[in-house]
């Protein structure tokens, strides 16, 4: 098996309904930013949980020529493998570099743990400015950054972001996508599943089209961006 992400043959089934994953293929390769693009039921969250370990699968998952398919969560993210959820699901009370210090808790070196601290820091200055404020006291953008940073706090080698951009201004979303690659030029590998695919694809240089739990079209992500199909399901062209 290859490094990075290799998925075979995946699927997801709940109870006796059909399946929310069926014998899905992807690859991350290093280095990459790839996007997955489907509308809402496609399969693209039930992907994401099943790469985390939340939900049972069958297939192959396999990350750095290691099966993680029966890994528990926090094996999973030990390997390298974080994920971002949709929705941001922070803890609102908490102070932002509390909520921040929780996705490092995999790592039991504080030096370590500070040096990520610092890099989200760096990445995102406004969290800088709110690390004592609570959490759920910030905007839908700056809370965004904290849940990308608590993901990164554990260090990934790939860093999996279920719609980033979702509810988000413009403006923000335009330097929330900045920060993204900026994550994938400094060596992490990103999965990213987007509504949103004109974001996505300005910066991924591979995508997958999921529907009704099917990949049904990948390639590179200029040929995504004028694939017709794509054009008028996602983009709006």
């Amino acid at each position: 098996m290859s490094e990075g992400l290799e998925v075979r043959g995946l699927q997801v089934r709940y109870g006796s309904a059909a399946p929310a994953l069926d014998r899905v293929d992807l690859q991350v390769r290093p280095g990459e930013c790839v996007t997955l693009l489907g509308a809402n039921g496609s399969g693209k969250s039930t992907l994401f949980c099943a790469l985390s370990g939340i939900v049972p699968s069958s297939g192959t998952i396999a990350f750095d020529g290691r099966d993680t398919r029966r890994m528990r969560p926090a094996a999973i993210v030990q390997l390298g493998i974080a994920q971002c959820a949709e929705g941001r699901k922070l803890f609102p009370e908490l102070s932002v570099e509390k909520n921040l210090r929780l996705g490092a808790y995999v790592r039991r070196n504080r030096r370590e743990a500070d040096a990520s601290l610092e890099r989200v820091c760096a990445l995102f200055p406004d969290v800088r400015m709110k690390l004592r404020a609570p959490a759920g006291s910030l905007s839908g953008g700056q809370q965004q950054m904290v849940a990308i940073g608590r993901a990164l706090m554990a260090k990934p080698k790939l860093l999996l972001l279920d719609e980033p951009s979702l509810g988000l201004a413009p403006r923000v979303v335009t330097s929330m996508l900045e920060a993204i690659a900026q994550i994938n030029r400094d060596g992490t590998m990103v999965l990213i599943a987007e509504q949103n695919a004109y974001a996505a694809l300005a910066i991924a240089q591979r995508g997958y089209v999921l529907a009704q739990g099917r990949v049904v079209l990948e390639g590179s992500a200029s040929t995504l961006r004028d694939n017709e199909l794509v054009k008028k399901a996602f983009i709006g062209a």
